[in-house]
């Protein structure tokens, strides 16, 4: 049984996300309400938000954030789009979308109210 061979083609990091620290509420104690250990995490690229309020520790909390936010459907949309752009399969995804695009009809209304049909092509 052979194993396939894999190449890392990026890496995302917390470098390459903005954080924020805040204030916790509720269940935690003085720790929790009174030092700013809760974090978000906002991937730049992407726009996908993770957020830990969870512990009393800003490390392990700006983990789950991490964690959180690569977990999220905007994150995996984005890294699939990426995936695709750095393999250069992109440009054929598009190119066959373009060429789906060409072959639909579009139905117009004309100003007696019935409707037209139209080629898009």
């Amino acid at each position: 049984m052979s194993e396939s061979k894999r190449e890392l083609l990026f890496s995302v990091t917390a470098k390459d996300c903005n954080w924020n620290y805040y204030r916790g509420s509720g269940k935690g104690g003085q720790k929790k309400n009174k030092t700013s250990n809760c974090a978000r995490c906002t991937h730049r690229d992407s726009g996908a938000v993770g957020k830990s309020e969870e512990g009393r520790s800003r490390e392990r909390n700006r983990r789950k954030a991490f964690l959180h936010m690569v977990e999220t459907d905007r994150f995996k949309a984005w890294h699939k789009m990426e995936v695709s752009r750095r393999l250069g399969t992109l440009e054929d995804i598009e190119a066959k979308v373009e060429q789906e695009m060409k072959r639909i009809k579009v139905e117009v209304k004309s100003e007696d109210g019935k409707w037209v049909e139209e080629d898009k092509g």
